[in-house]
């Protein structure tokens, strides 16, 4: 131990004395920084060696970490809101593209094809397409009950009371019925009326008599039967048409009021069938039934048909559970056709008059048809004066 007095023992143990040695660590003084050296070690006050440990900066004039603000009572904390990947929208595009082609390409596999290539010479291809749409009473597929209401046996379809040349080109779109009561000269049969060669030849030999008639090569063939258009009108929830006067017809099983009214499958088809309350009977029929078949192409243009997919699909079944094409025909084709159906068409009935031979018969007006005939032919515009509801002269 160092002795007491010497240098060494007093820079171990302190000095009583007033004046401290130059070279020992000295306290600094609680007064204030007034009385230090520049050179003195200082000893800082534990809360800043506390507070400089943990890295905190506390507020001048206190040494506290502030207290976050209490959340508001009731308050709900944000939740974050979902929102679907962008991937998986071409994802749903292709399942309804899928589903809005492959719908139509299954009821495709259930249609009927029949040979409708007529015998001998026929007209050259014209611009344009040709659909002979006949209406057949074909019943085979109807329901029990429909055909009690309609009060008609099952049948395969051997009669047809409309016949229409649906012609799509350049000059837009032409629908010209030729009335079943027209008189052709049927081979083999001598002078009949036209629909006598669908009852004894079938769709071969009346595309042959439409085009010998008109001069209009028929590119395909379409025959609806009974059940096409009652299912039809009915999977769309009813077609609107409007007569213009009432109607009470107890052989076609019609009873309607005057005036613009939705109607359902099966007062639609017998609308189309009556001929016995109007002074033209079948002229009147004929159009009669371009309303029905337009009004049902109305239907298949809205939106609805195609966003809800149970209403596709019934609409689908519906329209190919009666329907016969020609073999020539694909889905693409058929898919025209529907196509020519829907929007506005120009509507004609054949320029007609009255036969010499027999008053209820009618024959093509030698003046005035030929305007119409050529101007499908040709796809150029219909004359107004050779297209009117009847075929008859107006005014």
């Amino acid at each position: 131990m160092p002795e007491k007095g010497t240098p060494e023992y007093d820079w171990l143990y302190g000095t009583q004395s007033s004046g401290p040695s130059g070279d020992a660590t000295q306290q600094m003084p609680a007064g204030g920084r007034s009385q230090a050296r520049p050179d003195e070690t200082r000893v800082m006050p534990v809360a800043r060696r506390e507070a400089r440990a943990s890295g905190a900066q506390p507020p001048s004039g206190s040494g506290r970490t502030p207290t976050p603000a209490p959340t508001p009572a009731g308050a709900r904390p944000k939740k974050r809101r979902w929102r679907p990947r962008m991937r998986l929208v071409p994802l749903v595009l292709l399942l309804v593209l899928v589903y809005l082609l492959g719908v139509p390409l299954y009821h495709w596999t259930k249609i009927d094809k029949v040979d409708t290539e007529p015998t001998g010479q026929r007209p050259g291809d014209q611009p344009g397409t040709n659909y002979l749409i006949v209406g057949s009473d074909k019943a085979d597929d109807l329901t029990d009950e429909q055909r009690k209401e309609l009060d008609t046996p099952e049948r395969g379809g051997t009669n047809t009371d409309t016949i229409i040349v649906l012609h799509t080109g350049s000059s837009g779109r032409t629908m010209m019925s030729i009335p079943r009561d027209t008189l052709v000269d049927v081979p083999g049969g001598g002078t009949q009326m036209i629909n006598a060669a669908f009852a004894s030849g079938g769709a071969p030999l009346l595309v042959q008599r439409v085009e010998a008639l008109t001069g209009i090569h028929i590119d395909h063939y379409v025959e609806l039967g009974f059940g096409s258009v009652i299912n039809t009108v009915d999977a769309f929830g009813g077609v609107e048409i409007c007569p213009k006067q009432d109607m009470v017809d107890p052989m076609a099983r019609l009873d309607i009021k005057k005036g613009c009214q939705e109607v359902d499958g099966i007062t639609a088809l017998a609308y189309s069938r009556s001929r016995h309350v109007t002074a033209l009977s079948d002229l009147d029929r004929v159009a009669r039934q371009r309303e029905v078949i337009s009004a049902i192409g109305d239907e298949a243009l809205s939106p609805w048909t195609f966003v809800n997919p149970l209403r596709y699909w019934q609409i689908n079944d519906a329209a190919t559970g009666a329907i016969v094409v020609d073999e020539g025909m694909n889905p693409l084709d058929l898919g025209r056709f529907a196509l020519a159906m829907t929007g506005k068409s120009q509507t004609c009935t054949m320029p007609n008059l009255n036969a010499p031979s027999d008053p209820n018969r009618i024959i093509a007006d030698p003046d005035r048809a030929p305007a119409l005939f050529n101007a499908i032919i040709d796809d150029a515009k219909v004359p107004k004066s050779a297209c009117t509801p009847t075929g008859r002269v107006i005014g």
